[in-house]
């Protein structure tokens, strides 16, 4: 992830210095692209997916491997006047997270290494709504900040399975509901407008499906648990 994060930051470091930001006299690229009223494109990005958890209990907090995963959607954008965007913007988005478990979860009762891993692997369907206000336009970049919700259902979530841990399946719920804050920068070039951004996604509700058995150490322990993500994305339009 620091990779893609150092991708980003040279791609905006280029723009600003290509851009002549302190020239009063500038070519204007797409003069007229943001006054229609309706505009669409495409996007592609990667994510970082963690987990916050609460517990009943202090104990040493599951350890979340984390591992880059990849987003692509399409963008919808209604103008609402010069500063004002409402945007939707429906993807696919892929991830990973492996979950490492304290020993001290099992404390007094016989268990293998593989009980202390668990792997969660999600297909999301991601469909934010977001509120985008950007700053004035200044030769040929205009940044911005957006925020909003979002809806994901997770095709991978295991959430209507009847077995469990005891059988080495980790269930979380399917429907899940999100906040989203982020920052971007609209660069206009000669053909299209290119838009790198970062955001941060944020769950509303307790993921976790518990264990039949209410004892379970995987599961009894945690009061909480939340999805906490990171989305980097190129957006095309």
């Amino acid at each position: 992830m620091k990779h893609v994060l150092s991708i980003f930051f040279i791609l905006c470091s280029i723009q600003f210095s290509s851009a002549q930001l302190f020239s009063k006299e500038r070519v204007l690229n797409n003069e007229n692209f943001d006054k229609a009223r309706l505009s669409y494109g495409y996007y592609l990005g990667f994510n970082v997916y963690d987990y916050n958890f609460d517990y009943h209990t202090d104990v040493k907090d599951i350890q979340v491997l984390k591992s880059t995963g990849f987003n692509v959607g399409l963008l919808g954008n209604v103008r609402i006047n010069d500063y004002i965007d409402i945007r939707i913007e429906p993807g696919l988005v892929i991830s990973r997270r492996e979950l490492n478990y304290s020993q001290t979860f099992f404390t007094g009762i016989d268990f293998e290494d593989k009980d202390l891993s668990r792997e969660i692997q999600s297909t999301f369907i991601h469909i934010p709504l977001l509120v985008k206000f950007s700053a004035k336009r200044i030769n040929n970049i205009k940044p911005f900040v957006v925020a909003g919700i979002s809806t994901a259902l997770n095709l991978s979530s295991q959430q209507d399975n009847p077995d469990d841990n005891s059988k080495n399946v980790f269930r979380v719920t399917k429907n899940n509901l999100y906040y989203e804050l982020g920052i971007g920068i609209d660069l206009y070039l000669t053909w299209f407008k290119f838009t790198p951004s970062i955001r941060g996604v944020f769950s509303m509700q307790d993921e976790l499906i518990k264990d039949i058995d209410p004892n379970s150490r995987w599961t009894r322990n945690i009061s909480q648990m939340q999805t906490r993500g990171l989305f980097i994305n190129f957006t095309f339009q």
